[in-house]
């Protein structure tokens, strides 16, 4: 048999679990299964209702991809609320609650199934939360501090097992007692947000003569030209990454060795949709180990075959 064909994509991912859970089964085992399938009617029920999708569930956890990292931050709130709510008519020792990380990165998707470093990382934020608690990425939390009204609790860096760097995560303060935001496009239907391409204050996408302004400039590590690039490009598509290193640098070196990944995330949106081979070049003499080579060299290839 034909194996399914493999696809990469940049996406939202949403794990979550029920804490305590096998404490539970000892307890009353038909008790908890039928209480999970509440809980789980209630959880799909969101995630398509936020535009996710299930690409998985084991047991008691499940996990959602989702186009738009504010629909799967707007869900995961809404779970936790609804949960919260139906939780109360529970005996305190049955309360079922589940845990919820969210990250946002590059996954394999096979069959319908997620796989890859991005799926790693959402099941070890999940991790960290606790009971009713939802926890993010850094790349989560900058994508959405100027969008939601939550708050974001710094919890550090924390280890990942197989993934060589240490993942920034943030515990998200919200009121669990509170009412969901409707899915947006209830009111107005259609206006679905994309996870997007470039960050904000970007017009359009870079052109050659920006990504080689901006790897050269990004490749110095100078002030001077991290502003002469900002001059030049005021609403580039690394503007407000420029000018976060320019706040966050202290003397000639980049202030927190995660910002290399958040600026190869950043380089890598601005260019993953593009038809210019220049651009994904451009990327992979930057970034020679970077976590897209191998979909920056495939596509590499295909634009090449292209164009002979």
């Amino acid at each position: 048999m034909e194996a399914p064909p493999l696809e990469r994509k940049l996406t939202a991912i949403l794990s979550a679990d029920v804490e305590s859970y096998s404490r539970l089964m000892h307890q009353d085992e038909e008790e908890t299964l039928a209480t999970l399938s509440s809980h789980r009617a209630i959880m799909d029920d969101l995630i398509g209702k936020y535009r996710g999708r299930i690409a998985g569930t084991a047991g008691d956890s499940v996990l959602a991809e989702f186009a738009s990292v504010t629909d799967a931050f707007a869900c995961a709130i809404a779970i936790q609320q609804e949960l919260h709510r139906a939780n109360m008519a529970l005996a305190e020792d049955r309360k079922m609650q589940f845990r919820i990380g969210i990250n946002v990165g590059d996954v394999m998707l096979k069959g319908g199934d997620l796989f890859g470093d991005g799926v790693n990382v959402a099941a070890r934020v999940q991790a960290t939360a606790g009971p009713g608690e939802i926890c993010v990425t850094r790349g989560v939390r900058d994508h959405l501090r100027d969008r939601v009204d939550s708050e974001f609790q710094d919890l550090g860096e924390h280890a990942v097992k197989n993934i060589p760097r240490p993942v920034r995560i943030f515990k998200v303060v919200f009121d669990r007692t509170g009412s969901p935001d409707p899915p947006r496009g209830i009111a107005n239907e259609g206006a679905v947000e994309p996870i997007v391409s470039h960050p904000p204050g970007s017009k359009a996408e870079p052109g050659p003569g920006e990504i080689a302004f901006w790897t050269a400039v990004e490749s110095s590590n100078s002030d001077t030209e991290y502003r002469a690039y900002l001059e030049q490009y005021p609403s580039g598509a690394f503007a407000s990454l420029a000018q976060s290193r320019l706040e966050m640098r202290s003397g000639d070196e980049i202030a927190n060795p995660e910002d290399k990944l958040e600026i190869e995330l950043t380089f890598w949106n601005s260019i993953k949709d593009s038809d210019n081979s220049e651009m994904f070049s451009a990327y992979l003499e930057k970034f020679p180990d970077g976590q897209f080579r191998s979909v920056a060299e495939i596509r590499l290839g295909e634009l090449k075959n292209q164009n002979t």
